[in-house]
């Protein structure tokens, strides 16, 4: 256990890793391995595999045995108990394009929404070995690289950002082109990141993630990380992430409100 969970107050803290051992075990055999992928969308590409479903299955498995009360919202199998104060929200591999060509940039999330607000949360990468974790008020790293306390950078002008977005070709139109404006203004902008980027705002190594049409399983459990780091997470304007959407997370409040500003402009 990390020194961040021995600091967090939640009581489910210690669960995350559980529910992270599980997802793992089930995964894990899979990546990098033959399977078939199947495609949930049609007129377009929205891929799933035997891992998404097994390793949803493995978590819904423990959280209905330690804690039958608790609700589940998962990508793979759907909701249950959704009026329970506090409900599961799990994303077995966020990133399943990355999953299925063979890129380590895939992440287990697993969040925790209590009254109907982010909580609790792990972003869990099984091949490297890391896991990231919050509760809103701490966050903490544990992986080859030991185990840290996670913080934001400071960094209060576009001129200085580095941000992320997994692609902006998920963008409509109009948003694409609020998007580009930032990224014109920023220092640097990396693609094809998924879960990874709001780590690496928790952790220090970048600034911004600018996204849209996120679902709640895409970003409850990520909430918690940021803003255990000291950063914030909303909706590009300004309201609660908790149910996805567009969304917008920053590592400093100060470039939090320039990038609300500049993403709501419409010139």
């Amino acid at each position: 256990m990390t020194q961040g969970q021995l600091d967090s107050s939640n009581e489910f803290s210690p669960f995350l890793d559980q529910l992270a051992d599980a997802a793992s075990a089930a995964i894990m055999p899979h990546f990098r391995q033959g399977f078939a992928v199947d495609n949930k969308r049609e007129g377009g590409f929205d891929p799933v595999t035997i891992a998404d479903r097994n390793g949803e299955t493995a978590m819904r498995t423990l959280i209905n045995r330690a804690y039958p009360a608790h609700g589940i919202l998962g990508e793979e199998h759907g909701p249950e108990n959704l009026d329970a104060e506090n409900v599961w929200v799990l994303d077995p591999i966020d990133g399943t394009r990355a999953f299925i060509t063979g890129l380590p940039t895939w992440g287990t999330l697993i969040g925790l929404r209590t009254n109907g607000k982010p909580s609790l949360g792990m972003m869990v990468q099984p091949y490297v070995g890391e896991r990231f974790g919050g509760d809103c008020h701490t966050a903490w790293y544990k992986g080859s690289l030991g185990s840290r306390k996670l913080e934001c950078r400071p960094c209060d002008q576009l001129k200085d950002a580095t941000i992320f977005t997994t692609t902006p070709a998920l963008f409509t139109d109009t948003e694409r082109a609020a998007y580009d404006r930032v990224e014109d203004a920023v220092q640097l902008a990396r693609y094809g990141t998924d879960c990874y980027a709001y780590c690496m705002v928790a952790a220090g190594h970048g600034d911004a993630v600018i996204e849209s049409g996120l679902q709640a399983y895409d970003i409850v459990a990520l909430v918690p990380i940021i803003e255990g780091a000291g950063g914030v997470v909303t909706t590009w304007t300004g309201g609660s992430p908790s149910d996805g959407g567009q969304i917008v997370a920053s590592g400093d409040p100060r470039l939090h409100e320039i990038l609300l500003r500049d993403l709501a402009r419409t010139d």
